[in-house]
């Protein structure tokens, strides 16, 4: 089992990375989801999410989440064949948190190189864009 940071670690390049790992079956948790960042301006990363999260109704869907550890477990299996067993027996091999629970604080922790942020400016967290989207955060 591999246990991802998600810190400062790009979105879609992540979610890529992990999609392969899970296919060649790997068991992954991934940590610290609300910090994972998209890149592009504040205006159209809002506007493309809040674009998806409006498509359909609330009875037939398609239901887009609004926790930034839905959203990228989303993303995760969109880039997975989740209609076949094999899509589906990976995706369900991956486990996606906000923060970092009590059973891994003393975990060894991965981080993806490749998806790592090098920007300073232009990019969101998911926390930033799921709050956003109407996801009220428990105390």
């Amino acid at each position: 089992m591999k246990v991802i940071d998600a810190s400062n670690s790009i979105y879609g390049r992540l979610s890529a990375h992990v999609a392969k790992q899970l296919l060649e079956g790997e068991s992954i948790k991934i940590i610290n989801a609300d910090k994972c960042v998209i890149t592009g301006t504040k205006e159209f990363i809002i506007k493309d999410f809040e674009e998806r999260r409006d498509i359909g109704s609330v009875r037939k869907g398609p239901y887009y989440p609004r926790t930034p550890d839905q959203i990228l477990r989303r993303s995760i299996k969109n880039m997975l064949p989740s209609k076949k067993t094999h899509g589906k027996e990976a995706l369900a091999r991956c486990l996606v948190y906000c923060g970092v629970p009590e059973d891994l604080k003393g975990a060894q922790v991965e981080t993806v190189e490749k998806a790592k942020n090098k920007r300073l400016s232009n990019f969101m967290t998911l926390s930033e864009i799921s709050l956003r989207l109407g996801y009220k955060v428990k105390l």
